[in-house]
């Protein structure tokens, strides 16, 4: 027997007809690349949004045409991913942080048909023109006045919306398909993309709303320092117009002080990003003598952020909450733990326990298999690769039969390459990426532990930690770090703060200080780079001259 209930597909576009609607006082305020603050409300924006599916149309794009963009956090943009995949067409995000090599390649693999490019960002496009894909039709995101002389034969962005109407009848189709694609930054073989459907998407967004009340709420100012060119600013475009908030958009300065002067002047409540960015913003919170006035709540996601980070951020009565996901998730899949289950703690208790992933969104399931694939128990210390899935994971890369096959076990569930614990209350702790544990003597050592406490110092700023060979116990652990000012703390001094968290064989056996640490394209410090930089590092026992 089946349910009497009507099935509407869900759509994208739905959710901005609905804050038009709903919340008419709420929309975008926006840093422009042509230089000033740009604000719009949202039934403003979906009467732009409909004049831009008019101009889509009219470039001859339709349902299941790739349109691809590359930009930052603006109006424009956002508007192109309700735009586009409002006609049925597929939005597409290209990181502009991406090697020239491997956005050739993504431009190329995805068949894009038309791109959208930022002012600031026609210089990449120019650098590329030889080798994009025949017949991209290239627009500059920006008015007449604004429009660049270049060599590309592009159209504006502003003349196409000119004369469009502003209201359209949205067209229906199967909530199956295909409205977003982005793909992994590529820091192992070829990016893979990840195909979102208006239903994962907007499911996503519900989901969301749903586990993080703290931060998402009416009338409340939201900063998605996450770019949308990196899974779509982890949702923000969709979970801040469905919760009625207005959208901070910071444009291309990302440093601490743009940050910092763009929160205070728009009230910032919540903003959500990756550690460097917030490391950047805690340093000028520190020179400036307070945070931001209304700045209460910061999410930070992309990799772990370190203990004293948090800490400093809750000592300023900022609520600091972790979550983790993944391009392939669309990406949440956790939220940090709620004030409510943090009431009795101490402050330093309530520090140790955000320094995890939080508990898993409903819709999103966790299992951890040991190195046969045996499902191990949820009991928050058995330790295992996390697999995972759900509605809002993908189910297969696009285009890419071998990455697919490599990335899921016979049930269909999906690889993440985490190391991980999870308790039975669904809290998931993230020991390592299963790449970057250093293996010694047939013991393993987390990275993320030792880089958590060795940030802790007040002499380092920031700090990655790898594995480098060692002819007895395979690998040891080097410590490369920033410092934080002129003095730069000893091996010893390292060993000596940080004793009382670990053995002393897990101990890094050498500290390396460099001016900074290489970042990938979505922000988070590469691995990659340093192991390659460091692949004939010799450790201070086997120099020459040593004792």
């Amino acid at each position: 027997m089946q349910g009497l209930m009507m099935h509407r597909d869900l759509r994208i576009i739905d959710i901005l007809t609905f804050a038009a609607e709903a919340f008419p006082d709420q929309g975008l305020i926006s840093v422009r690349d042509e230089g000033d603050l740009h604000r719009t409300t949202y039934p403003e924006t979906l009467a732009r949004v409909a004049r831009l599916a008019h101009a889509l149309r009219g470039l001859g794009l339709g349902v299941g045409d790739r349109v691809a963009t590359l930009a930052w956090n603006g109006y424009r943009h956002f508007e192109l991913y309700y735009g586009v995949s409002g006609i049925g067409a597929v939005c597409h995000t290209v990181n502009p942080r991406l090697p020239a090599e491997q956005m050739r390649y993504i431009l190329d693999h995805a068949g894009d048909r038309a791109l959208f490019v930022d002012l600031s960002l026609i210089g990449l496009v120019e650098a590329l023109r030889d080798d994009l894909p025949v017949g991209l039709q290239v627009v500059v995101m920006t008015d007449r006045t604004h429009m660049p002389d270049t060599a590309i034969d592009a159209l504006c962005y502003e003349d196409l919306l000119a004369d469009e109407p502003e209201a359209i009848d949205w067209p229906e189709f199967p909530e199956e398909t295909a409205a977003g694609l982005c793909y992994t930054s590529g820091t192992t073989g070829h990016p893979k993309g990840a195909l979102y459907s208006h239903r994962s998407t907007v499911l996503h967004a519900l989901m969301v709303v749903a586990g993080h009340p703290q931060s998402l709420a009416v009338g409340r100012h939201a900063l998605p320092v996450v770019p949308l060119f990196h899974v779509n600013a982890w949702g923000m475009p969709y979970t801040a117009p469905l919760a009625g908030m207005t959208m901070v958009m910071p444009g291309r300065h990302l440093d601490g002080a743009s940050l910092y002067d763009l929160m205070q002047t728009e009230q910032v409540y919540t903003a959500w990003g990756v550690p460097t960015v917030w490391a950047g913003l805690q340093a000028e919170i520190e020179k400036r003598g307070a945070p931001p006035a209304g700045f209460e709540d910061l999410v930070v996601g992309g990799a772990a952020a370190p203990r004293a980070m948090i800490a400093a951020f809750e000592e300023m009565g900022i609520k600091v909450n972790q979550a983790w996901g993944m391009t392939e998730m669309s990406p949440i899949g956790t939220r940090g733990l709620l004030p409510a289950a943090l009431k009795d703690a101490t402050f330093d208790e309530q520090v140790d326990a955000k320094m995890g992933a939080g508990r898993r969104l409903f819709g999103v399931e966790f299992k951890i298999v040991d190195d046969d694939g045996t499902v191990l128990p949820h009991d928050g210390e058995t330790t295992g690769e996390l697999y995972v899935r759900g509605n809002t994971v993908v189910s297969a890369y696009y285009g890419n039969d071998t990455a697919t096959a490599a990335a899921f076990d016979a049930e269909g569930w999906f690889g993440t390459g985490d190391v991980a614990t999870v308790g039975p209350d669904g809290r998931l702790i993230i020991r390592d990426r299963s790449k970057d544990l250093v293996k010694s003597g047939g013991e393993w050592i987390s990275s993320i532990d030792l880089e958590n406490h060795a940030t802790a110092h007040p002499g380092i700023r920031a700090c990655a930690v790898i594995a480098v060979p060692h002819p007895k116990w395979d690998e040891r652990p080097v410590l490369v770090a920033v410092p934080a000012g002129e003095a730069r703390p000893t091996l010893e001094d390292i060993h000596g703060f940080m004793a009382d968290h670990f053995a002393k064989w897990q101990l890094p056996d050498d500290i390396v200080f460099v001016d900074e640490l290489p970042l990938t394209a979505t922000g988070k410090v590469s691995k990659l780079t340093l192991r390659k930089q460091f692949a004939d590092y010799v450790l201070p026992e086997f120099r020459e001259g040593s004792a």
